[in-house]
């Protein structure tokens, strides 16, 4: 019984090309108790690998948390295999704005403590006392309020590149590090602001309103289904979009571009851009800005050392990352002094 991939991403990549057929990049998430996380990790991967389905899906005795691709053609299959397992039937599928064969090149399904890396006591508060969900229209409406704080629930790197018209945007590196910045910033205005809140596909909100509910906040909404179906919603209905920029998305895609407003810089050179790389020194990977000329000019990485290691031959590069621990490196949060404009 095969429970693990067996094909490296170049070779999946090989095969995509190969079939010639589009694929569909969806992303979905439900809070649910399941009783075996485990056994229900092992019966997602089985179903969808018969599937071609590819992708990154935690899951944990409080839920699932999917990002993946999904062969078009097969897309009624898939969709029925989800409405089989019953808290997952008519689950809202967020489809990505900009579609790309090569979002994910592996199928991985992990089991993990919670779907989200939250840093919560779930035990502390009431996780389904959860706040208002408005669809795009209602969500310009209050954005349009002067009594609405706007706060968006992603990270640094996130809203650099995108955000709302107006947003407040947390400069913190996890999730859990901007609950209590966000707490202490509008302590004073929990029961005569609106706190509007939004994400990527809404997952991190559905838990953040709860919690701030749990705090004392009286007013508390958040964008259903997050960016994603925002941006759906906006151009099936003929909307004012208020979402600028581009919209930074977990898979190889990096991101979805949503208005022509380019709202960052290259961290290296300070010109308008908004394309993230990851140095490709392979001991390093930090994920940045930079621009095409900059690109060009230090082989996509961020430093003159990194540049002078990815030079030198793979077995002394090799040699060189022996003994050292490279952790998150596709998508590496961290902050370096050499990239001069950075935020």
């Amino acid at each position: 019984m095969q429970l693990y991939n067996k094909l490296s991403a170049e070779e999946r990549a090989k095969l995509i090309d190969e079939a010639g057929k589009e694929r569909l990049t969806i992303s979905f998430y439900k809070y649910h108790h399941i009783k075996n996380p485990q056994v229900f990790r092992d019966h997602l991967f089985l179903e969808w690998d018969k599937l071609d389905v590819l992708g990154r899906i935690y899951v944990s005795d409080e839920g699932i948390n999917a990002q993946l691709s999904v062969p078009a053609e097969k897309f009624n299959q898939f969709k029925i295999h989800l409405d089989s397992i019953s808290f997952l039937e008519n689950v809202r599928l967020n489809i990505a704005v900009e579609q790309d064969n090569k979002s994910f090149l592996k199928l991985k399904v992990k089991v993990r403590d919670k779907i989200v890396a939250d840093g919560l006591n779930d035990d502390t508060f009431d996780v389904t006392d959860i706040g208002v969900h408005l669809k795009a229209k209602e969500f310009n409406e209050m954005l349009a309020d002067p009594n609405t704080v706007c706060v968006d629930m992603r990270n640094h790197y996130e809203s650099e590149i995108g955000h709302f018209d107006g947003a407040v945007t947390p400069d913190v590196d996890t999730f859990r590090d901007s609950l209590d910045i966000i707490e202490e910033d509008l302590k004073d205005n929990k029961e005569d602001k609106n706190l509007l809140m939004y994400c990527t596909g809404g997952i991190r909100c559905e838990k953040a309103s709860a919690y701030y509910k749990h705090k004392g906040f009286k007013n508390v909404f958040q964008l259903e289904g997050g960016i994603i179906n925002y941006v759906r919603q906006v151009n099936a209905e003929g909307l004012e979009n208020k979402f600028v920029g581009k919209n930074f998305v977990f898979d190889h895609r990096r991101a979805e571009r949503i208005s022509d407003d380019v709202v960052s810089n290259c961290h290296q050179c300070g010109e308008p851009c908004d394309e993230h790389v990851n140095c490709e020194n392979e001991a390093c990977h930090l994920l940045f800005i930079q621009c095409k000329s900059c690109q060009e000019k230090m082989d996509t990485c961020c430093s003159i050392e990194c540049k002078e290691i990815n030079a030198l031959p793979f077995e002394k590069q090799k040699a060189l990352r022996k003994g050292t621990h490279n952790s998150n490196k596709i998508f590496k949060k961290g902050r370096s002094e050499v990239l001069k404009f950075k935020k």
